[in-house]
């Protein structure tokens, strides 16, 4: 094909278009996913890092942009929140079984502040943040319920109600909070043998 403006032949005789395929708008299972995304950061980087950490880093970590990040959490504290929300989750599914005991729950609560011990103030029965008091309200209630019974109640002695036990995981969770990543877990375990020891009839 010549080019009418120099005369000098082209061996290009046919010109194809390519164009990229058009991006599909997953709508809502995409939003489902972000969040989802955003909470397994969330949990990893406190985890890893503490509770001061950017929202940027999280928004990294799970692959998303930070306007992704606000649309879906407006704070750090609403987003400690979702996590939060996602253990307590976890909590009420062991102790609705009536096969487990209290030091069973107790037991996945302490996992739970090993790694996340930058939670603890939502365990806080007293805060009067109205977000924090609905999932320790539901914490306090499960564990009373527990303890009401005598075979689910286990080997803790009378007189130990639900508020002294949190009161217990908070001060494990206050000593973790200041023990590094490499002793978490011993210093769980030791601390929480010690102070179980103390509720046991």
């Amino acid at each position: 094909m010549a080019d009418s403006r120099t005369g000098l032949s082209c061996p290009v005789d046919k010109v194809v278009c390519v164009t990229s395929p058009r991006r599909v708008n997953r709508g809502p299972s995409a939003a489902a996913d972000n969040r989802a995304a955003l909470i397994a950061a969330a949990r990893e980087v406190f985890a890893a890092s503490g509770y001061d950490v950017p929202m940027s880093l999280i928004a990294r970590t799970a692959g998303v942009g930070q306007g992704v990040l606000y649309r879906h959490f407006a704070s750090k504290e609403a987003l400690a929140l979702a996590v939060f929300e996602e253990n307590i989750v976890e909590v009420e599914n062991i102790a609705a079984d009536p096969n487990t005991t209290v030091e069973d729950v107790l037991k996945v609560i302490i996992g739970q502040i090993t790694t996340s011990a930058a939670f603890i103030a939502m365990l806080n029965p007293s805060s009067d943040d109205p977000r924090i008091f609905e999932p320790a309200f539901r914490l306090l209630t499960l564990l009373g319920d527990k303890l009401a019974d005598p075979v689910q109640r286990g080997a803790i002695r009378a007189g130990i109600e639900a508020t002294d036990i949190v009161l217990a995981v908070g001060m494990v969770a206050g000593v973790l909070a200041r023990t590094d990543a490499a002793s978490r877990q011993y210093t769980a375990e030791h601390a929480w043998s010690l102070l179980l020891h103390g509720m046991h009839a």
